[in-house]
């Protein structure tokens, strides 16, 4: 197993997946479990007719975990891959909407939400099939014991304007200073919060992306996963 952990908008998932694509592994995207729950506890707000753009408030979390486990919250092989399904049907969508988005922090920083998504993870590689994984915690706290940890990091800046990029548009400098002070503070949120912060394993190995393209930072993890999975060349 592969464990890729960096900060926000430092290109974990896609990374994860570019990965498992060119290794033959599986990409497990944990941030696609916390994202289910999180539609979950908004879907069931509206249900009980209760104050939907803040379901924490409303419901207790343990409500919001039966509901995810009544409503069939699951990631299912689908090629490459995992996908999230809800109430039987596909879900990715629904998960990447910006409802979700605004409020996935919050609900994955909920220590009881945190142990329902890493049970699930855990019993997803003891199946046996190969995976990259990518978080924030993914080396320290749920799989300490993985046989590749890479730390994946760039600097604000860097970071600043590939998201601005990826949601196609200008990088101007007032956007670009913006978005990077967003996730420098993002960053110390992350790194300081009490429930599973953000922390470098000791035995990961540090990749800093701030003047790499993609496909070179992909075969910077390759190259390392080479000789430990016994892979060709």
């Amino acid at each position: 197993m592969i464990a890729i952990d960096g900060p926000s908008a430092s290109g974990k998932s896609s990374t994860a997946r570019r990965v498992a694509e060119v290794i033959g592994f599986a990409h497990l995207d944990s941030g696609a479990l916390y994202r289910g729950v999180t539609l979950v506890a908004l879907r069931e707000a509206t249900r009980q007719n209760r104050r939907s753009d803040d379901p924490l408030s409303v419901l207790d979390p343990e409500t919001i975990l039966r509901a995810a486990e009544d409503r069939g919250l699951m990631l299912q092989p689908d090629g490459a891959g995992f996908a999230a399904y809800l109430e039987g049907e596909p879900a990715d969508a629904a998960i990447r909407g910006t409802a979700v988005t605004a409020r996935v922090s919050a609900v994955s920083a909920v220590p009881v939400v945190r142990e329902w998504v890493n049970s699930r993870l855990r019993a997803m590689v003891r199946a046996g099939r190969d995976v990259v994984v990518d978080g924030r915690d993914i080396g320290t706290v749920v799989f300490p014991d993985a046989d590749l940890k890479i730390f994946l990091t760039a600097s604000p800046e860097a970071r600043a304007e590939r998201r601005i990029v990826q949601r196609g548009e200008e990088p101007a400098p007032a956007a670009l200073e913006a978005e990077t002070a967003a996730l420098a503070a993002r960053d110390r949120a992350d790194s300081t919060r009490a429930v599973a912060p953000l922390r470098r394993a000791l035995d990961a190995v540090d990749l800093d992306t701030t003047t790499m393209d993609f496909e070179e930072q992909v075969r910077f993890i390759v190259d390392r996963a080479r000789p430990i999975f016994d892979l060709p060349l």
